[in-house]
């Protein structure tokens, strides 16, 4: 199903950032982030608010700080009362910069919260919108496992019963990584991307018919797990077929739509004596190969038209 209108608390940005608490007018885990962008209030502490967006964190860095410590008292508090006036969800000093009594005072009367980090305004700026865009990315939950291979991050759908999480622990075993099994979070985090992960529950846990759950974290260690990773690939396991006809030179591109970004997916029949860990292996290799630039069923179907004096104009 898909998610709109996602929110973090307060309290997983404080603890994911390492954010020092001035003032919180209600626990941080009752302050709710809905917003990826943060906003540098520079023209509204000079009383521009044309534009101005509180839906935003605010970010008090050394420019806004300095221009602060310049005012007279009674200047400073017309500046701080107009922007706190606008209930900005929350506000950040950066450099290590800590808010004067009155900042404090004024938060506390309009019950807007304070923070406090030692990092640099680019550096923090940087680090809260990338963990905001994925944290607030739009979300849907899809049943598949998520490993990856050779630095690809691949999709395995099917139906149940099918040896998606049997191929998984193959990949393991052959040095890959685990990302999510049986559910896998899909974000669509930019115009181009799609990250899975698996949820916080069964994160590095795998369920294998007939054995149960198995730790692969704990069996293969740490380097066979990864939390995230993006999707380059699907690829459609499915009961062999007898009769149908599957694609033998790979010249038919086939797409998955998820959340309107079109994902390269193959299908592959599964039938006993296939090695399916070794195949996937292949398909994510040749799948960045074609993201590099080169098309192997392309490059042999130009040689095979030219040996058959066939010229291909496409």
């Amino acid at each position: 199903m898909f998610e709109s209108n996602r929110s973090i608390d307060l309290q997983s940005l404080i603890k994911e950032l390492k954010l020092e608490a001035d003032y919180l007018p209600r626990p941080a885990s009752e302050i709710q982030v809905h917003l990826a962008d943060v906003g540098r209030p520079g023209l509204p502490l000079m009383g521009y608010f044309e534009h101005f967006e509180p839906e935003r964190i605010q970010i008090i860095g050394n420019a806004e700080y300095a221009f602060l410590e310049k005012k007279s008292a009674q200047n400073e508090t017309e500046c701080v009362t107009a922007l706190l006036s606008h209930h900005p969800v929350d506000i950040v000093f950066t450099h290590g910069n800590m808010p004067t009594s009155n900042f404090l005072e004024l938060a506390e009367y309009f019950e807007v919260p304070v923070l406090h980090t030692g990092e640099a305004s680019s550096n923090f700026m940087a680090q809260t919108i990338a963990y905001l865009t994925l944290s607030l990315a739009p979300c849907i939950t899809r049943h598949g496992v998520l490993v990856e291979v050779y630095g690809e991050g691949v999709l395995m759908l099917g139906d149940s019963g099918v040896g998606k999480s049997e191929t998984a622990i193959e990949l393991i075993k052959r040095g890959h990584r685990l990302i999510a099994d049986d559910a896998v979070e899909l974000r669509r985090v930019s115009a181009k991307t799609i990250v899975g992960s698996a949820p916080e529950i069964i994160r590095h846990y795998i369920e294998l018919r007939g054995i149960g759950i198995v730790d692969v974290r704990r069996l293969f260690g740490m380097g066979a797990v990864k939390d995230s990773e993006r999707i380059d690939m699907i690829i459609n396991l499915e009961n062999w077929v007898q009769g149908k006809m599957y694609d033998r030179l790979g010249l038919e591109a086939e797409y998955t739509d998820i959340m309107g970004i079109r994902i390269p997916t193959t299908t592959i029949p599964v039938r006993p004596g296939r090695n399916l860990a070794i195949i996937i292996e292949i398909a994510a290799m040749n799948n960045r190969q074609k993201r590099m630039g080169y098309n192997t069923a392309e490059e042999f179907n130009k040689k095979l038209m030219g040996n058959m004096g066939i010229s291909d104009d496409r």
